[in-house]
């Protein structure tokens, strides 16, 4: 042995290499050659390789619809269905089994005269026993003489939040009509992974278009409305050019060993960019009614209208039956019953008209007659009332024998306003108060503001009103003065449900915080052609939630007030002024509203005004938006498991143990 390990170390010398090398091969031999013993052989870590298959990859003139690829082990084929893409599209199912250490793949279409046909496996391939992954696969053959060998590739991101969208379908099409697409199957197709990313290959040369679709019912067109689609109108004609890239050699997880000037072929474009959105759903029909509360009765529909509902009750007269509540869109409508008599009737029966959109896309008045059943039936709220009011009694009975205050009449409960004020408030803080059920009759001069000013309280201005998009929600308006004390009092009684329910007196202190401890945030943005007031800009919270918005004036975003903290800015172009991102319709040929992320956070500290430049478009759009609140995050790539290693320093150092040679570390 000690000869062996001399011989090593002279032949290292001679060839300028390092002892470690020599020792680690002559370790696997000693540990090749203890295979048999207790303590283990090698593990199986080599991925599968393609052998041969029938037809030849990249084969022309096949007139076969059945191909089998062997592998020289057996193999594994995982979730087939979603991650092997044959192009062209397969309208028929094809059939797709693993076998032994074959693959068989038979195609159900009737094959297309001079077409190249690329199975892309993706990562769907490993070997049956560890596991290890065969890497990115894909066969190709033609039905002509040639095989088109072009790729392209790109990015689709969610049109609203730029966020990878996984696992959509990506297509081409050569015929540049905008028709094409709701009329025909996508030419070649892809799917996306979990960054987003496509590759679209064996495309032939020519000139395209590239589309993204979500496809509902598989007939790789758009049909349904409520698909997620992408569409441009850029076109562009694939090419390719030599190109070299660096792959990097790892000694260890640690250390890089080498890195290497690799020649590939680089296909280009390689940077289309989709944005995917969800048109809007102008198809109006009735989702559901219900009637959870006993004193409410509600409609949802899937899209709202200008025209209400008309209700005729049939055991009950419904006329002036009702408070409506209706959502900004009208799509959803809730009906507070006034009278307490029908609050206590358990099923309410009623005829409804209301307009629906028949199979032409035309709103048409339809009738249904439905029962407004309450979910608590009246006896059984009764009881549960004559328990509280029960319960109630004993306390007021311990009380009196205890010779302690006590009350004997049970009390009527008031209405209970939901007050959004708080002790500690900033500068441009919105206030609301929330009634849970609608009033009859709102004091506005019950509603008072108390200033501090030295040691005075001085009464100040407020505008107390019904909020636009909630009739149970009033606004508290005030010119909150930094660094000032305040205090809000409302009267008993200022607030009067249509139960006549009455609210208590309610008092709360505000010390409205310093602009010490806040930061300021100006952004000066720039690189779009759109006017400064169609540009909203939004201040994010580490979950990609708005915290602040404002439109740009002047060139500038400026955030006022920012609570110290890290954020992230993310930018939309309001193209019809309604203050809200919308998104699109291809029908229209209309793009969602084009969105914009800050890449990098920013850190807001006590008293600190930060500014920074913002060039919307000085970053392509899939590289925008920050890592830290990308929700959809790249798939783990699968690797092999390289287990040989260990095995080989654990046999081969017991080995030399046993002859007295220690290694050391």
């Amino acid at each position: 042995m000690k000869d062996i390990i001399t011989m090593i170390s002279r032949r290292c010398k001679g060839k300028g290499l390092f002892l470690p090398f020599y020792l680690f091969t002559f370790l696997l031999l000693v540990a090749c050659a203890r295979m048999g013993q207790p303590d283990g052989g090698w593990y199986d870590d080599d991925p599968p390789k393609v052998v041969g298959a029938t037809p030849a990859d990249q084969a022309t003139n096949v007139k076969t619809q059945k191909v089998t690829i062997y592998f020289d082990e057996y193999i594994k084929l995982q979730d087939a269905t979603n991650k092997v893409i044959i192009s062209p599209p397969q309208l028929e199912m094809p059939e797709i089994k693993a076998a032994g250490k074959k693959i068989v793949v038979e195609l159900k279409d009737t094959l297309k005269e001079n077409t190249t046909y690329t199975i892309d496996f993706s990562d769907a391939i490993t070997d049956n026993n560890e596991g290890n992954p065969m890497g990115n696969y894909t066969y190709s053959f033609s039905t002509g003489e040639r095989i088109d060998t072009f790729e392209v590739s790109g990015y689709v991101l969610d049109a609203s939040n730029l966020e990878p969208v996984k696992g959509i379908l990506v297509g081409l099409y050569d015929d540049l009509a905008d028709s094409a697409f709701k009329t025909k199957p996508l030419m070649r197709v892809s799917r996306t992974d979990g960054s987003g990313h496509f590759v679209v290959k064996g495309i032939a040369p020519g000139t395209y278009r590239a589309y993204a679709l979500q496809d509902a019912d598989g007939d790789f067109r758009f049909t349904q409305k409520s698909e997620m689609i992408a569409f441009s109108h850029d076109t562009f004609e694939p090419s390719s050019k030599p190109d070299t890239r660096v792959d990097t050699v790892w000694r260890d997880s640690l250390h890089i060993d080498a890195l290497l000037q690799v020649p590939y072929t680089h296909f280009l474009p390689d940077d289309i960019t989709l944005l995917a959105f969800t048109q809007k759903q102008t198809d109006r029909m009735l989702l559901k009614t219900e009637r959870i509360e006993p004193n409410k009765f509600s409609m949802y529909f899937t899209y709202g209208d200008s025209l209400l509902p008309v209700i005729r009750g049939l055991n009950f007269n419904a006329d002036d039956a009702f408070v409506l509540e209706a959502n900004e869109k009208q799509d959803t409508l809730h009906y507070w019953l006034r009278d307490t008599l029908l609050v206590n009737t358990d099923s309410l029966e009623m005829e409804i008209q209301y307009r629906t959109t028949d199979t032409l896309g035309v709103l048409q008045l339809k009738t249904d007659t439905i029962m407004g059943t309450a979910k608590v039936p009246y006896a059984k709220r009764l009881k549960e009332k004559a328990k509280e009011i029960e319960k109630w009694q004993k306390e007021q009975e311990k009380k009196k024998k205890r010779e302690e205050p006590y009350d004997s009449i049970y009390p009527v409960k008031p209405l209970e306003p939901k007050y959004t004020v708080s002790a500690a408030l900033a500068p441009d803080a919105k206030t609301t108060v929330e009634m849970p059920v609608p009033l009859s009759h709102c004091d506005t001069s019950a509603v008072h503001l108390y200033s501090k000013i030295d040691t005075l309280w001085y009464e100040t201005d407020i505008v107390f009103r019904q909020s636009k998009e909630n009739i149970r929600v009033y606004e508290l308006l005030a010119e909150w003065q930094p660094g000032l004390e305040y205090s809000l009092e409302i009267d008993s009684g200022a607030f009067v449900d249509i139960y006549g329910l009455a609210s208590n007196a309610y008092k709360q202190g505000i010390k409205v915080k310093a602009t010490e401890e806040y930061s300021s945030v100006f952004l000066n943005i720039s690189g779009v052609n759109a006017p400064d007031t169609s540009i909203v800009v939004e201040m994010l919270s580490s979950s990609d939630t708005p915290m602040k918005q404002v439109r740009v004036k002047n060139g500038t975003a400026e955030f006022y007030y920012v609570t110290p903290g890290t954020y992230y800015f993310r930018a939309f172009i309001d193209l019809n002024g309604n203050g809200i991102w919308d998104t699109g319709d291809y029908d229209a040929d209309l793009q969602a509203e084009p969105v914009y992320y800050y890449s990098r956070e920013l850190e807001c500290k006590e008293k600190w005004d930060v500014t920074e430049s913002w060039n919307l478009t000085a970053k392509p759009r899939f590289k925008q938006k920050p890592q830290a609140i990308t929700k959809q995050k790249p798939d783990q790539a699968k690797k092999l498991k390289n287990r040989n290693l260990e095995r080989a320093k654990e046999l081969g150092i017991e080995y030399l143990k046993t002859k007295g040679i220690n290694l050391g570390k």
